[in-house]
């Protein structure tokens, strides 16, 4: 144990000794640390907020959208637009074996909503039971429409978080009436906010049955009863989404009189091919970042590895004078080991500590969406530290094994 204090004590002698080399080494390697470490969370942020943002619409969700067919293969100039409708929903539902699952939905912005305390405004959504299994939407009391709301065309509405809010502010909201453009609803749920700050409109919607919305509140300027705004839809599984696209597509194409392999008479996302092809970008990013990070440790690293082979060179007197007092080989290397590693693991730690106390600062940050806060990434952290660590003992140990080697008498005259 005192062995241990009195290197201790030689090391913390020798650092002060040289002052200002100590501190351009230990920030080389802290900011090389930090680099990276900051690099590395900056990917990992835009990636999990991407998939954040993905998973506040749901799980491989599809969506179909009205468009323009051609009446000439392959010229948009003789193009004329076609309104999606219930029948395309109910053909598609019965003749897609690769789709889970699949609602028409009615959108509309052009209703002003009316409680007992407030008014607002805001979307006002009709959409089948399953609309909920497909897209995300968390209750926060009450429940969610069913089969015998949409059956008997029952006048209930679910209120989003920000319509709850500006409707019944600080009251309570399931069992109290609203007015929907004069027609009176019972509200029989609420949902919890979705998504951080303004960014995702589920928070401004309610949500009707789509038999009441069909019959109260259908499309402007539509002559068909039957027009609806788009189809949202989920495959079986991941993996054949691209199978139940085709599947809708044809049926489209044919209800609506064109070749189902233009590509450009249809208007959809596909949210499951957006994940895959964000995925395979981030996995670029990170290696892009990463390579910037480890090229930054890599400077660091040299920085570390000059600097310790000089500090061995400079002490060679040194090493010579404890030799001729009886200090042994392994002694004056295990100096030198604990030399390399306490320099280069405090000045790693500092550099962890800085990046993760900056990345904490850019938490209370809302970025835009699709962006969280960098995060700190445990196993990169790890990786470059103990890179930089290693470095710096392998720099040190060996010019002081070739020091050591030398009889005293050689070493002391060194100059």
């Amino acid at each position: 144990m005192q062995m241990m204090i009195d290197v201790l004590a030689q090391i913390l002698g020798t650092l002060w000794a040289h002052k200002l080399r100590s501190f351009l080494t230990m920030f080389g390697i802290a900011w090389g640390v930090g680099s990276l470490l900051l690099l590395v969370g900056l990917g990992e942020g835009f990636r999990t907020g991407n998939k954040r943002s993905l998973s506040e619409l749901g799980e491989n969700i599809m969506f179909l959208f009205p468009g323009h067919a051609p009446a000439v293969a392959g010229s948009m100039n003789s193009a004329r637009e076609y309104r999606l409708t219930y029948k395309d929903y109910i053909d598609i539902r019965n003749e897609s074996p690769h789709i889970r699952a699949i609602t028409p939905v009615i959108n509309t912005s052009d209703v002003h909503a009316v409680s007992e305390f407030a008014t607002a405004s805001g979307q006002l959504t009709g959409a089948e039971p399953q609309y909920n299994g497909i897209r995300f939407l968390p209750l926060r009391q009450g429940r969610w429409l069913n089969d015998l709301d949409e059956a008997q065309k029952r006048d209930v509405v679910v209120l989003g978080d920000e319509m709850t809010h500006n409707l019944f502010p600080g009251r309570p909201a399931v069992g109290s009436f609203i007015l929907l453009n004069d027609h009176r609803f019972e509200v029989i749920g609420t949902l919890k906010r979705v998504g951080r700050g303004d960014e995702n409109s589920t928070n401004t919607r309610a949500y009707i049955p789509f038999q009441v919305m069909r019959s109260d509140f259908p499309l402007k300027g539509e002559e068909s009863y039957d027009a609806i705004s788009f189809l949202n839809y989920q495959p079986r599984t991941a993996d054949e989404h691209a199978l139940a696209e085709d599947e809708a597509r044809r049926v489209i194409a044919r209800n609506h009189h064109f070749d189902y392999r233009d590509e450009d008479a249809f208007e959809g996302w596909d949210t499951v091919k957006q994940a895959q092809m964000m995925g395979t970008i981030f996995d670029a990013m990170n290696e892009f970042l990463g390579t910037v990070g480890l090229v930054t440790l890599a400077l660091g690293a040299i920085g570390v590895i000059n600097i310790m082979l000089i500090a061995v060179t400079e002490r060679t007197r040194e090493i010579g004078l404890r030799k001729a007092l009886g200090a042994t080989n392994r002694s004056i290397m295990l100096q030198f080991f604990a030399e390399g590693v306490l320099l280069t693991l405090v000045s790693g730690l500092v550099g962890m500590a800085l990046a993760g106390g900056l990345m904490a600062l850019l938490g209370s940050y809302n970025g835009p969406a699709g962006f969280d806060p960098p995060r700190l990434v445990a196993k990169t952290a790890v990786l470059a530290i103990g890179s930089l660590t290693l470095a710096g003992v392998a720099a040190g140990l060996y010019p002081a094994r070739k020091v050591a080697r030398l009889e005293p008498v050689e070493a002391l005259r060194q100059e």
